[in-house]
Order: C-alpha cells, then sequence, then structure tokens
C-alpha cells in the first residue's frame, strides 16, 4: 500500500521490512510499509501496543536500520549512511518522547541549550536561540527552573523547545502526550499546530489515542501487526473507516463510552420506532437538520447522544436518536436525511 498525496516528498519507505531474529523466534515488528510523508503536513501514526508503530518512527531517524526496504528522509537514504553521515542526518530529524528525557540536573534554559553545546555553536548565538526557544514554546519567566519545580506540561514544552534547537526540518513525536491529563494534552497540541504552521516542519506522532489524530493531523495511517492497514485524510478516515480496528479508533472520538448502555436501556422503554445513527460530514455537520426533520415529519425525536469533532479537514458530527411514529413516516425520514448528505444507520428496532 502507497499513502501520499500531491506535494514535496520529506520522508519516503518502500518496502520496508524490520525483523528481530532471537532464538526464541523470529519477530516481525514492522512488515512490507510503503509511506510518504509531505513537507509541512502533520502526519499521524495510530495502533495499538505493539503494532510496530514505534519502530517504524525510530526507522525515521536511524535509532533503527531496517532488514530490507529503503527509509529517505530529506533526501539521504537513512538506512544507508551511520557515523558522522547519520549524526548529520540526526541534526535535522529531531524527537520528543512520552517521558520527557530531560537533565534533571540542568536548569530549563540548559537543556534546550544542550544540543547546541554539543554541534559546538558559540555561547552568544547559543543563547540568543535559547531565548526564541523559550518565547515560542511559553516558558517565559521558567528558564531557571529545574524539571522537579516543572509541570507535566511544562516539561514537555522543554523536550520541544530543546528538539527545535537546531533547526530540524521533521519532528518526531513518540507518544508525546501520553503522559499528560486532557487539559494539558490539547495545550501541546496546540503548541505542535502552531509550530507547525509557524515554521514549516514536518510532524511525524505516533499514539494511540484517535483525538490525538481528529485534533491536529492532516493525514492518519493505521497500524496492525507491522502493516499499514489504512490510510488517508482524517476526515476521509473518520467518514467511512473500512477496517474493524480503524472504526474502533473512531468510535473512542465520536461515540461515548455510555452509548451502547443507553441504547440498550432505550431498548426496554420503548415498544416502538427506531434507533438511526447520524452521521454528518463537513457543512452538514453544521447544518440544522434536526430542526428541519421535526417541522417536516410528524414524528418524535429523543436524541440520546451526540457529538460533533472539528477535524483539520473539516467537521466530523454523530447524532444518536430514537425515531418513534407511524412507520411510513420514519422511513420518508431516513430518505430525507439521506437526501441531505447525512449518512443514516438503523442501530436498532425497538
Amino acid at each position: 500500500m502507497l499513502i501520499g498525496r500531491e506535494g514535496e516528498i520529506v520522508i519516503d519507505l518502500k518496502n520496508v521490512t524490520k525483523t528481530y531474529f532471537s532464538s526464541n523466534g523470529d519477530v516481525t515488528a514492522v512488515d512490507q510499509v510503503n509511506l510518504q510523508i509531505n513537507k509541512g503536513e502533520i502526519f499521524g501514526i495510530i495502533g495499538y501496543s505493539g503494532a510496530g508503530k514505534s519502530t517504524l518512527i525510530r526507522l525515521l531517524n536511524g535509532l533503527e536500520k531496517p532488514t530490507s526496504g529503503t527509509v529517505e528522509v530529506n533526501g539521504i537514504r537513512i538506512d544507508e549512511i551511520k557515523g558522522e553521515g547519520l549524526r548529520k542526518a540526526r541534526q535535522e530529524i529531531s524527537m520528543i518522547f512520552q517521558h520527557f528525557n530531560l537533565l534533571w540536573s540542568r536548569t530549563v534554559r540548559e537543556n534546550i541549550a544542550f544540543p547546541l553545546e554539543i554541534a559546538g555553536v558559540e555561547k552568544k548565538e547559543r543563547m540568543k536561540r535559547v531565548d526564541e526557544l523559550i518565547k515560542l514554546v511559553g516558558l517565559e519567566g521558567r528558564e531557571n527552573a529545574y524539571p522537579s519545580q516543572l509541570s507535566g506540561g511544562q516539561k514537555q514544552r522543554v523536550g520541544i523547545a530543546r528538539a527545535l534547537a537546531n533547526n530540524p526540518k521533521v519532528l518526531l513525536c513518540d507518544e508525546a502526550t501520553s503522559a499528560l491529563d486532557p487539559q494539558t494534552t490539547d495545550s501541546i497540541l496546540d503548541l505542535l499546530v502552531d509550530i507547525n504552521e509557524k515554521l514549516g516542519l514536518t510532524i511525524v506522532l505516533i499514539t494511540h489515542e484517535m483525538h490525538v489524530i481528529r485534533k491536529i493531523c492532516h493525514r492518519v495511517a493505521v497500524m496492525e501487526n507491522g502493516k499499514i492497514v489504512e490510510a488517508g485524510e482524517v476526515l476521509n478516515v473518520f467518514r467511512n473507516p473500512k477496517q474493524p480496528i480503524t472504526k474502533r479508533f473512531v468510535q473512542q472520538v465520536t461515540e461515548p463510552e455510555e452509548t451502547k448502555e443507553t441504547i440498550e436501556h432505550l431498548l426496554y422503554q420503548y415498544e416502538s420506532g427506531e434507533i438511526v445513527k447520524l452521521t454528518f460530514i463537513g457543512d452538514s455537520a453544521e447544518q440544522p437538520i434536526i430542526t428541519k426533520l421535526m417541522k417536516e415529519f410528524e414524528i418524535t425525536i429523543n436524541i440520546l447522544q451526540g457529538k460533533i469533532s472539528q477535524t483539520k479537514n473539516g467537521a466530523y458530527g454523530t447524532l444518536f436518536i430514537h425515531l418513534d411514529g407511524e412507520k411510513e413516516r420514519i422511513n420518508q425520514a431516513i430518505t430525507f436525511l439521506r437526501e441531505h448528505q447525512v449518512q443514516v444507520e438503523v442501530i436498532a428496532n425497538a
């Protein structure tokens, strides 16, 4: 499966496989992956634990070498180079991690300056760059604090600033928000979007949370058992998930946990009617469809659960409703919805 779209290609993986060999049996972590990521986009790789996504992202900066296939980043064959060539290439491929990986004996300023020291940047220029980064990530006033004095979100901001020190072209994010609470996660995601837009930085992030993909990614690849099983623009994946694993991820965002419980309760409560799942895409998510429905047809509408989410490509909404009334009227209402670009799925007959 070749995944890509029009634009300048920054990352190009062709037939990439990574197998770990051992006396206990061989394990293929990445299996025949073809992937193209374009300059300036935020690309998400989602999968459950063991899917191969962490191995895949480590292949991009040469921390792992493929067993077969080619890995090209910024026009350089990462799978071929080593030594000084690899170290130089890595200056343009930075990475942030779930657990921050800060130097605990160094202040915020010193942590951010560390990669510049290694690169041999002279002190005056180094401090100027550090001040720019502190402002960019919103850490003014915390320059002299130590990691133990920072919140989780602040630590990750230090990690992001440090990753940007050498002006990389690609930023890899390895479960960068998994250790954070929901509110802090959103603030870090907003920061990544801001950095992407201001710097034109290409961002590749791996996660097991569809909320992260929904909020900031332009495109997404779904991994399972080392393979990319589905990929595309985020809104299209939300609109029409094909694989069972993709459907489960989409449900993380579109269907609250209590939805099933509410539907089951309603089945006992009502003796007639139908429970229907409505899916709204793009402009239809912002139209007063339910109001129109109630005016046009003599049926009772009971709203069970609903949510509208914004993706980088547009709005996506789901609504669970119970329709009650004459069977013919209900069928007419469902036809009306479909005519107005609303996807309709009859969940159960009450």
